[in-house]
């Protein structure tokens, strides 16, 4: 699928809304502009210009509605609304950060509205204080660096440092392709802080679904119950550098050869157990890269994907006794660097209740699903309780300038989590 065969996207229509709602839509038609392509997506990779100047027009909207703006050690950005003095933050939100040439609303729906429903609950707080209306923590909204992964590796950085999965030190001398550090990338753009962030006690995330079985069923809120496994390899395949022309086959030690082997393992393997794996090569870096020099090196990212750990594992044992056999076919030496991964856990059952009946309080259609990809909420809900929702991504379609979700959609998703936020502000998982 090609951008150039798909019609131009709507633009986001403030005026089919009415108040806060139509607020919320014209922000968001606002950070659509950052990073804006020419194709209707975005750009705005961790670290970059564009996102720094997204996150600062951020923090003029959060202190514009009275909330403190700080950023913790990695560059994750926090807006904070004290509600009780001292108690512990319900933290909501998402990432800003995208892929190349990326969609509009990948992490950026779930951000913003994360800020609008605790606009809206800090009024309500305000008018409703003598109707009882009590909260028991404060509120976080969060915008957590680098979740993308796309210019610096590995993905979900900020929100990994935060729960103490990886190491603040680091993540920091991580670099990009350039060399250019994430400390460096963070100075750059005034966003790197210090401390370790506010205190949570739960946490909430919406996000697109970026997929097509809500559309397919017809619900408007994806209520999120477990994430896939997850095993995420990097791989340096390791040739001899010799001249195209001269070299004849037999003398070869083709690294490119040998991960173009493991590109098609990868798809091979996947076949093996249909619709049960997913697995994928979405990054190589050839070197010397000339069209004259047999590749030296190639280093590639690759992963697999399962709800099914057994599958998950038989997929593993796979593709390494295949990295034996490409080795000797090749004649290249193939270097495993784990990336990272994750085992299939459960959101917490207390939380999937909670919003199933926030959303039929609201008269939203909903369902429980899972998430094939890593959210920051996959990072938070081992830390603490955590309710990850979804709403509905046209045909599917994500990482592409030709993501979309209706305004409609996007103001449900908003209005379902206003009212989950409140209840977990109000205490409604506190026996959890």
């Amino acid at each position: 699928m090609t951008n150039q065969n798909l019609a131009p996207l709507p633009e986001p229509d403030p005026s089919a809304f009415t108040g806060d709602d139509a607020r919320f839509i014209a922000d968001f038609a606002t950070l659509c502009t950052f990073g804006a392509t020419p194709g209707g997506g975005v750009e705005r990779q961790a670290g970059s210009a564009a996102d720094g100047e997204q996150r600062h027009w951020f923090a003029s909207l959060l202190r514009g509605a009275g909330f403190e703006v700080v950023f913790d050690r990695i560059g994750n950005q926090f807006g904070l609304l004290e509600l009780v003095p001292g108690a512990p933050y319900v933290v909501v939100g998402s990432h800003m950060d995208s892929q190349p040439t990326a969609g509009r609303y990948d992490g950026a729906y779930g951000v913003l509205a994360a800020a609008h429903a605790a606009f809206r609950l800090a009024e309500a707080y305000r008018s409703d204080a003598a109707a009882g209306r009590q909260p028991k923590y404060n509120i976080a909204v969060v915008n957590w660096f680098n979740e993308e992964g796309s210019r610096f590796q590995p993905s979900m950085m900020g929100s990994s440092v935060y729960t103490g999965k990886l190491d603040l030190e680091t993540a920091l001398a991580t670099t990009d392709a350039q060399g250019v550090s994430v400390r460096e990338a963070l100075e750059s753009i005034g966003c790197l802080g210090e401390g370790e962030g506010p205190r949570a006690a739960f946490a909430a995330e919406i996000h697109i679904e970026q997929g097509r079985s809500m559309e397919r069923d017809g619900i408007t809120i994806g209520v999120v119950d477990s994430n896939w496994a997850a095993n995420k390899y990097e791989f340096i395949v390791h040739g001899e550098q010799s001249h195209t022309g001269s070299t004849i086959i037999e003398d070869r030690k083709d690294a490119l050869l040998g991960a173009s082997m493991l590109v098609v393992t990868a798809r091979e393997i996947a076949d093996r157990f249909p619709g049960a794996l997913h697995t994928s090569v979405g990054h190589l870096n050839v070197y010397p890269n000339s069209p004259v020099v047999v590749a030296s090196r190639v280093n590639l990212l690759l992963d697999l994907r399962s709800a099914d750990e057994k599958i998950l594992a038989e997929a593993d044992a796979l593709l390494h006794q295949r990295v034996s056999e490409i080795e000797q076919a090749a004649k290249v030496r193939i270097e495993r660097r784990t990336g990272h991964s994750w085992p299939v856990t459960p959101y917490q059952i207390e939380g999937v209740e909670l919003a199933e009946k926030a959303a039929a309080d609201l008269g939203l259609s909903h369902g429980r699903v899972k998430t094939l990809a890593g959210h920051d909420s996959t990072n938070m809900k081992d830390l603490v309780p955590t309710v990850m929702l979804f709403v509905p991504s046209a045909e599917g379609i994500s990482h592409n300038e030709h993501e979309y979700t209706r305004d409609e959609d996007l103001v449900a998703g908003l209005h379902m989590l206003t009212e989950v936020l409140g209840k977990l502000v109000e205490g409604a998982l506190d026996e959890s």
